[in-house]
């Protein structure tokens, strides 16, 4: 191991031990999971830290919203991060580029280490205030047909749970339809336009540095900057990253998604809504009363979906619902 992570919290391990755990870990963006410990990044480098598992008290997702979050504007949406929690108090902090990288991490921590809870403390009270609202929400006694809908709906969130990955990968593949059908395309070609003046830039630097021009450094740091930071927002147009590029991704989400449900002619809803999200909605819908049939239910969930927009504040768990599925009934045009 060339560069050896730093030890975070009172516990640690041996250098062959440590090489051996982060060698084998499991990634997740810049960090990762391994039998030992949890390889943490900072903010340029992936996994420079570590924490062992048994010093961790609980790991959590934290959502930093900018401005252009609320109104869909603007280059940054969100900010995901990743909180690690360790020894007696003390928190790690890690910057994400990709929210789902985040949720897979702790739906792995889910499996491997149960015991470790992930949520944070406020979370939890949260969850527990919402779990009795919910609860007295909920009717006492179904019909024979909303029961009837709610055990299909079940049946479906098991039927998903076979290949999770799929639904991943719809939900994932129309946020980014969404928001590159709603970018202005102007934005990637003036960034490839700066990275290529900073290229230029760069490489004027090195050569004014190497011939002892007092401007080299400026100039280098400059290209170095632009070429950096553009390359790593995402925004630049590319083979993947370009309208056409995600309308295939988008399309070839959906026919997997049918290719796996035999053609979705069994299923409640629509092939390209098969998510757990949208079957979990559906099910608080039956059990509230709101709709006796999977069909209804759907109908329901179209409406509540359409209700919400930048204007209405909602809690931190239904935002995360809320941006996974809407994404798909937009494209779809809640067909």
């Amino acid at each position: 191991m060339i560069f050896q992570p730093k030890q975070l919290g009172r516990e640690g391990l041996d250098g062959g031990a440590l090489a051996a755990d982060k060698k084998s870990c499991k990634r997740f963006g810049p960090c990762g999971v391994g039998e030992k410990a949890l390889y943490l990044n900072s903010f340029y480098i992936d996994r420079c830290f570590y924490v062992t598992l048994s010093s961790v008290r609980r790991v959590f997702k934290r959502v930093a919203m900018s401005k252009g979050g609320f109104t869909g504007k603007g280059m940054f949406a969100s900010i995901p991060y990743l909180v690690v929690e360790y020894d007696d108090g003390k928190q790690k902090q890690c910057n994400f580029k990709r929210e789902d990288d985040v949720d897979n991490l702790l739906e792995y921590m889910a499996r491997v280490r149960p015991d470790i809870p992930r949520l944070s403390a406020e979370g939890e009270r949260r969850m527990a205030e919402k779990a009795a609202r919910e609860a007295a929400r909920y009717l006492k006694e179904l019909t024979p047909q909303a029961q009837k809908a709610w055990d299909e709906l079940e049946e479906a969130k098991r039927k998903l749970a076979d290949d999770p990955a799929r639904a991943g990968r719809l939900a994932r593949a129309a946020r980014t339809k969404r928001t590159t059908d709603r970018s202005n395309p102007a934005y990637k070609w003036v960034a490839l336009t700066i990275v290529v003046l900073g290229a230029a830039a760069l490489v004027y630097g090195v050569w004014s540095w190497v011939h002892r021009d007092g401007t080299g450094l400026y100039f280098l740091l400059f290209g170095l900057a632009a070429v950096f930071f553009f390359s790593g927002a995402n925004v630049l147009p590319t083979a993947r990253n370009n309208k056409r590029a995600v309308t295939r991704e988008w399309e070839a989400a959906r026919d997997s998604m049918k290719e796996f449900l035999g053609g979705g002619k069994n299923f409640p809803v629509p092939y390209w809504y098969a998510h757990p999200v949208v079957l979990d909605r559906m099910i608080r819908i039956v059990r509230e009363g709101r709709a006796q049939t999977s069909a209804e239910a759907l109908e329901v969930l179209k409406k509540d979906l359409q209700a919400l927009n930048s204007s209405v504040q909602v809690e931190q768990e239904e935002y995360d619902e809320v941006v996974c599925i809407k994404p798909i009934f937009l494209l779809q045009d809640y067909q």
